[in-house]
């Protein structure tokens, strides 16, 4: 077996253990789910225990036992969670050997077509999601981001896959280290962003049915989620770092393209979708930060953001023909 077919089955086994990830991670929604439901029918007790706290205080004051309410010292324990996690730094760790092993046999950086920008943008991904946690509990983010996982790299893998060829004229430069890895930096934080613009929608709808006194709303494991205010906090401040990498990139592209063919910009179909995502985060956070735009407006801004780098990354490499066709298919 080559490093490459090696490289194939370890993303397979990559994809498979994120699966794992993916379910246990649901598991973990469902669970969040069930410790809300019981918060919420322990209220009725705790109020009627408040009714007797005097009676209670003066009972247990000889014994030195204090009432106790039947959720208070019993912390939830999101044990799918943390085997979700797991799973995922493990599915990270063949990911990661997978995209070193096609950059060896390739005898380069890995990620010169759509198969091997799948496979890099994806781990980075991964990685910045992972990394991100040792500071922010972000494991109520899993099921989206394996979820998301499992689709982009499994469709990629099945898809795109290319064997390695040797590098066109065009790429033989530094600045396909740069210009790439940036790019898919980016977009990592983007998805960070988008998953959570994604909750803070859903949580929003459940504060206005709360505040509404309705029912209707059934997705209680989002009582045990950050409020809609802070989830779009975070959003924002991923969604910034991502602008900020997203600028160097477009810098960074029209270097390269005066090196490559005589020209800083020349409205070619890749450098105008680059353009686009740009002016769409540019306005979110313009909006954002000096127009007041709060709430469901920016959480679907964000979403467009992210919908329009799939699109790039996808449609745009793939149908649209131009000077930046390197998607690798024929």
């Amino acid at each position: 077996m080559d490093l490459d077919s090696l490289s194939v089955l370890m993303i397979w086994t990559a994809i498979a253990i994120y699966v794992g990830a993916f379910i246990c991670f649901a598991f973990d929604l469902a669970r969040r789910s069930q410790v809300a439901s019981d918060e919420k029918l322990a209220q009725p007790e705790l109020v009627l225990a408040g009714a007797g706290a005097g009676a209670a205080a003066s009972a247990s004051a000889g014994t030195g036992v204090g009432a106790v309410s039947p959720t208070q010292g019993a912390a939830a324990r999101f044990v799918m969670a943390r085997v979700g996690m797991a799973l995922t730094v493990l599915g990270f760790a063949f990911h990661l050997g997978a995209t070193i092993l096609r950059g060896i046999a390739a005898e380069r950086v890995p990620w010169s077509n759509n198969y091997e920008f799948a496979m890099t943008g994806t781990v980075l991904i991964i990685a910045v999601y992972v990394a991100v946690n040792i500071k922010l509990d972000l494991r109520y983010l899993g099921t989206f981001i394996m979820g998301l996982m499992v689709v982009l790299l499994g469709g990629a893998t099945l898809t795109f896959y290319v064997e390695v060829a040797p590098l066109s004229d065009p790429l033989k430069s530094a600045w396909l280290v740069i210009h790439v890895f940036v790019a898919s930096l980016s977009t990592a934080f983007f998805a960070l962003s988008c998953a959570l613009s994604a909750l803070q929608l859903m949580q929003s709808r459940r504060e206005r049915f709360v505040a509404e006194g309705s029912g209707k709303n059934r997705m209680r494991f989002l009582t045990t989620l950050p409020d809609a205010e802070r989830l779009e906090a975070l959003a924002y401040r991923f969604a910034t770092i991502g602008f900020i990498l997203w600028t160097f990139t477009l810098i960074a592209g029209s270097i390269w393209a005066q090196d490559a063919w005589g020209r800083y910009w020349g409205f070619d179909v890749k450098e105008t979708w680059t353009f686009i995502i740009w002016v769409l985060y540019a306005g979110y956070i313009h909006a954002r930060a000096t127009r007041g735009w709060r709430g469901n407006r920016a959480a679907w801004l964000s979403i467009v953001g992210f919908s329009a780098v799939i699109f790039n990354f996808s449609i745009v490499n793939i149908f649209f023909k131009g000077l930046h066709a390197y998607s690798g298919l024929n």
